[in-house]
């Protein structure tokens, strides 16, 4: 297994006054830094690659989809802002050798409406029909997208793994597949291994994270049943730590962090590394 910490952890935006984390994740003793993309503006591609080749660290890249970056929105003016934005994370994913560019990329996060099924189905069909061409540009990078349910506070399109396959098998694309996230299947999987077997083959990324968003491990997550359900999918790929700091106000209340989680974010990363490394090997 690879482990990974996101820029989440320590700042936002991630961006080239920020170098100074690659080496930090590196000290910790991570073998990926997953490169959190709030403004693709912010990030020299080139100078970010030779600090991670300087330590020898892998990258991995996410997006963040805001209101105005919604796949599924109703105006073409959102839609086309939202795919234009990911092509830009894939442009990046492939400068600096990412294999995935991940997040909740079908809805902007926060968008929460009640829908009759037929407006339900209607916004469905927006994300996928802006989602293929995308993913086609993509997969002519060599690059995979991995899409992530969160949980309905979040978004009230795509909560579950059940849902994301049925998105998936609509989608029609065989470089998309799933991010599933610990904190939010802990509010939406009635079982959280089941959930994870029946992502299966599909499942390109992994996110280890408490159930309240602070240290795993210092939580009540059954994490030895979660690695024998990744075992049981032959799973490999990376297994990454999503934390965010509370003293960067807007990222904050973005994800209704009221008070700190941990001593501090190094600690964070520190201890929870080490209960990945004891709990998968």
């Amino acid at each position: 297994m690879q482990f990974g910490a996101s820029t989440f952890v320590w700042a936002s935006p991630f961006g080239t006054d920020t170098l100074d984390l690659i080496d930090k994740v590196k000290e910790f003793g991570f073998d990926l830094i997953e490169i959190c993309v709030e403004q693709p503006e912010t990030i020299d591609t080139r100078l970010v690659r030779a600090r991670l080749n300087a330590v020898d660290l892998k990258p991995l890249v996410c997006g963040a989809f805001g209101p105005d970056r919604d796949m599924s929105a109703e105006y073409d003016a959102v839609r086309d802002n939202a795919a234009t934005y990911l092509r830009q994370c894939v442009d990046i994913a492939h400068a600096l050798g990412s294999p995935t560019v991940s997040g909740p990329m079908y809805a902007g996060v926060g968008a929460t409406t009640m829908r009759t099924g037929e407006e339900r189905r209607t916004q469905w069909d927006r994300a996928a029909a802006t989602l293929r061409p995308v993913a086609d540009y993509a997969a002519g990078l060599g690059v995979r997208l991995a899409l992530e349910p969160l949980n309905r506070f979040e978004t009230d399109l795509i909560n579950t793994v059940e849902q994301a396959l049925r998105f998936l098998d609509d989608l029609g694309r065989t470089n998309v597949g799933l991010l599933v996230d610990t904190f939010h299947m802990n509010i939406e999987e009635k079982d959280i291994p089941a959930a994870i077997r029946r992502a299966g083959s599909r499942l390109f990324e992994f996110h280890a994270c408490a159930n309240d968003r602070g240290t795993p491990g210092e939580d009540h997550l059954p994490w030895p049943a979660i690695a024998a359900a990744l075992a049981d999918v032959s799973y490999s790929g990376p297994i990454v730590i999503e934390a965010f700091t509370s003293k960067i106000k807007e990222i904050a209340r973005a994800v209704s962090l009221w008070r700190p989680l941990a001593e501090s974010e190094d600690a964070l990363a520190a201890n929870g590394l080490k209960h990945l490394r004891r709990i998968f090997g």
